[in-house]
């Protein structure tokens, strides 16, 4: 059968199958296929019931995929763009925060591996972790503890 011929539930189904989705990433995907007689919202209730959709599942597989890429910062607002509740994308904030650091240097490791020559090469580093989603302080701490290899840290201006 064909996606196309799907009903709204196979059609949930697909999606759910590929990855999690929120309630809300299936009601927008879902919406414009809702034909004369369908009922988005019967549909989805039962598939939360039946525990196919579920925001905690969202929010790990979110944290699990994307962590090591991205901030905390930046993993929220996805989370929030799911329209998952405030308390869990809270929690999830709690849990990212204890290792917002360390995964801050790993990124910088991996794009970087050495410390800023100059004040140019710096405000690019830094840029690069906040288009990622640290904050302000934590990619300072990154470069500040950044391994200095054959460089006077004094040379490079804060």
């Amino acid at each position: 059968m064909s996606f196309a011929k799907l009903s709204l539930k196979g059609r949930a189904l697909k999606l759910l199958s590929q990855r999690e989705h929120s309630r809300l990433e299936l009601q927008r995907k879902l919406a414009e296929h809702v034909q004369e007689g369908d009922d988005l919202s019967a549909v989805l209730d039962e598939l939360e019931k039946r525990g196919f959709i579920s925001e905690q599942r969202v929010v790990e597989s979110v944290i699990h995929s994307k962590a090591g890429r991205y901030g905390s910062a930046r993993l929220l607002q996805e989370l929030r763009s799911k329209g998952l509740d405030d308390e869990l994308v809270r929690n999830a904030s709690e849990q990212l925060r204890d290792t917002e650091l360390q995964r801050a240097q790993e990124i910088w490791r991996k794009r970087f591996g050495e410390p800023p020559t100059d004040v140019k090469e710096k405000a690019k580093q830094l840029r690069f972790l906040a288009s990622r989603g640290f904050s302000g302080a934590v990619a300072s701490r990154v470069l500040r503890d950044a391994p200095y290899s054959g460089t006077d840290e004094s040379d490079i201006p804060d």
